[in-house]
């Protein structure tokens, strides 16, 4: 008998720390589910902060620019993701305290999805950014990434060189912003049930199952 299929969109960036937990967290769920479903993940594009200059900016500086954080909050805001990441074993030793721009990494993320690895690749920038430390704006580190999630590094070079997808992740994103959605991750089971935010492994395990039971 073959497995009910789920299909969950995730619209997240790479250098969002809640996108890298709620991945860990998506990832666990479906776990738990033992294949009682054929879950699918497709990865869409919402940059946080787009066109940032080549040598990014600093997280505190972003965080007071943007919400008027100043540095007590923006510790507590470090203190409650490590302690998110640690529980779900999302390695964040090596964050950078800089933001990057992620356009191109995106652009590569299209690519991956038209080649049906889109997993293995997000993954691959996540750790680049969140345990090495990497700038994911760097074409070098993005061809480092596909290497890492076994791509073809001549055609992920490629794209990046030629600019490819650039129209489709500037499509994709309207999309979304224009769905409503505002914030990362979010989640969309099915395309009806929206999850904004990163939820703990029971809440979307839940999920996954109320949706079997509804399909």
């Amino acid at each position: 008998m073959t497995a009910p299929a789920i299909r969950l969109d995730i619209v997240s960036d790479i250098v969002c720390p809640w996108c890298a937990i709620g991945l860990a967290a998506v990832e666990q769920a479906v776990a738990r589910l033992d294949g009682a479903a054929e879950v699918t993940l497709a990865f869409h594009p919402l940059e946080l902060n787009p066109g940032l200059p080549p040598e990014g900016e600093k997280i505190a500086d972003n965080l007071a620019r943007k919400y008027g954080a100043g540095p007590d909050q923006a510790r507590a805001a470090g203190d409650r993701i490590r302690a998110a990441a640690a529980e779900l074993g999302v390695d964040m030793r090596g964050r950078s305290d800089r933001l990057y721009d992620t356009f191109d990494a995106h652009r590569l993320l299209h690519w991956a999805g038209t080649i049906g690895a889109q997993l293995p690749l997000k993954k691959a920038l996540l750790a680049r950014y969140f345990a090495k430390g990497q700038n994911v704006s760097d074409p070098d580190v993005l061809v480092g990434a596909a290497a890492d999630a076994g791509l073809d590094t001549d055609e992920a070079h490629a794209v990046l060189a030629e600019g490819r997808f650039a129209g489709d992740v500037r499509a994709a994103e309207n999309y979304w912003r224009g769905e409503g959605v505002l914030s990362v991750p979010t989640l969309v089971l099915d395309g009806r049930y929206a999850i904004p935010g990163a939820q703990s492994v029971e809440r979307l395990e839940r999920a996954l199952r109320r949706r079997l039971t509804d399909a």
